[in-house]
């Protein structure tokens, strides 16, 4: 995993750090499932929220020569893996900033949809990359509510309106319709990386059936450009520029540790209040990262 150090340039104010003419290139990660909340648990999670400051202090810094995504993510939510490649092709075009993105142990799903926000993907040779499709998974409680003697009341106007509940029998129209939805979005998704990737993409017959590959075979397949680590490309492309991660500001109380947006403290809070929903929604997690071994 690469890293990188906080250098004079950060820690300086703007103007000061422009007087030492350094150059640099802002280096963002984006590590962690995406989702629109920060989950029950202490992980890192990648939302436009989360990473709105970040990336607004990335593309302006002073002097910045271009602007390094390093991706770590199993995927997630469909729109806020929208919502953050949206933003970065609005800063980059904005400020005329290059963006290129390594990916480091696994970039699948939203994950590579968020590198296909760059305008270079790269990728370690070792790298899961890919999975372009869609997938979404839930849990059948009925039997356990009924063991133990758990009544449910759920009352809507509506007839589709409480599809898929979790504490009632699948219904095949449900299922149906769920299907339907995915297809929609897995257009969207090709759509978006036909868009982004062009002409270097060989589409075989599983490009986009959801299949995941190493990074080298994601090379011969053109959803990369090249394989290389994020240190040794950016030392040879921006040779007179030196890398700056740029972190999103955390609330005061989540640096103290007593919650925020990502504080520690937000997963005991949030298990209180729904055990059940934040036990579940844990294990969702753990079970996007599990699909590729990690």
């Amino acid at each position: 995993m690469v890293r990188f150090g906080p250098s004079l340039s950060s820690v300086l104010p703007g103007p000061l750090a422009a007087a030492t003419g350094q150059r640099t290139v802002s280096v963002v990660r984006l590590q962690g499932v995406i989702a629109a909340t920060s989950g029950p648990v202490p992980r890192a999670v990648i939302n436009i929220t989360a990473v709105e400051d970040a990336l607004r202090r990335a593309f302006t810094a002073d002097r910045v020569q271009a602007v390094a995504l390093v991706i770590n993510s199993p995927g997630g939510s469909a729109t806020q893996s929208a919502l953050v490649a949206d933003r970065i092709r609005g800063l980059a075009g904005e400020h005329e900033v290059p963006v290129l993105a390594f990916c480091e142990d696994v970039a699948a799903s939203g994950g590579y949809w968020l590198a296909c926000a760059a305008d270079e993907i790269y990728a370690h040779p070792t790298s899961l990359v890919g999975s372009i499709g869609v997938v979404s998974g839930g849990f059948g409680l009925q039997g356990l509510i009924e063991r133990y003697g758990i009544e449910r009341r759920l009352h809507t106007a509506g007839a589709n309106k409480a599809r898929l509940d979790p504490f009632q029998p699948e219904k095949a129209e449900d299922v149906e319709w769920l299907l339907g939805m995915q297809g929609e979005l897995h257009e969207l998704f090709i759509e978006w990386v036909r868009s982004r990737r062009g002409d270097s993409l060989d589409e075989t017959a599983d490009l986009f059936t959801g299949e995941v590959w190493t990074g080298r075979r994601a090379k011969e397949l053109g959803l990369v450009d090249d394989l290389g680590t994020a240190r040794d490309v950016l030392a040879r492309r921006f040779p007179d520029a030196e890398p700056v991660t740029v972190e999103p500001r955390r609330p005061l109380l989540a640096r103290l540790g007593l919650g925020g947006v990502l504080g520690p403290a937000a997963a005991p809070a949030t298990a209180l209040i729904d055990p059940i929903g934040s036990a579940l929604e844990w294990v969702e997690h753990r079970a996007l990262w599990s699909r590729f071994g990690l």
